[in-house]
C-alpha cells in the first residue's frame, strides 16, 4: 500500500486539526491518516496516509466532496504538494 505525505497551508491550524471532514471524505481511500504541524509556522501542515488505490484517491481529490472538505478545512489548494514514498 503506497504511503503519501501531503503538505499544504491552511487558514487556521486549530480548525484544521479539529475538523472531521478529512476522515469523512478520505477514510474510504486512505488509512492511518496522521496530521502534522510545522513548528514556528502557523499556516503550514502535513498529512501522512496509506492509499491502496491511487486512482480512487485522485478521484476523491478532484471531486466536489474533496473540494468542499478542503474549503471547509481552510486548505489553500494552490499550496498542496503530494509526495509518494519511493
Amino acid at each position: 500500500m503506497p504511503k503519501l505525505i501531503v503538505t499544504h497551508e491552511v487558514d487556521d491550524v486549530a480548525h484544521w486539526l479539529a475538523s472531521p471532514k478529512r476522515e469523512e471524505v478520505f477514510a474510504r481511500v486512505a488509512k492511518n491518516i496522521t496530521t502534522f504541524v510545522l513548528p514556528g509556522d502557523p499556516k503550514r501542515v502535513a498529512l501522512s496516509m496509506e492509499v491502496a488505490d491511487m486512482d480512487a484517491f485522485d478521484t476523491v481529490m478532484k471531486s466536489e466532496a474533496g473540494a468542499s472538505a478542503m474549503k471547509y478545512d481552510g486548505v489553500r489548494p494552490e499550496t498542496l504538494i503530494v509526495y509518494l514514498k519511493g
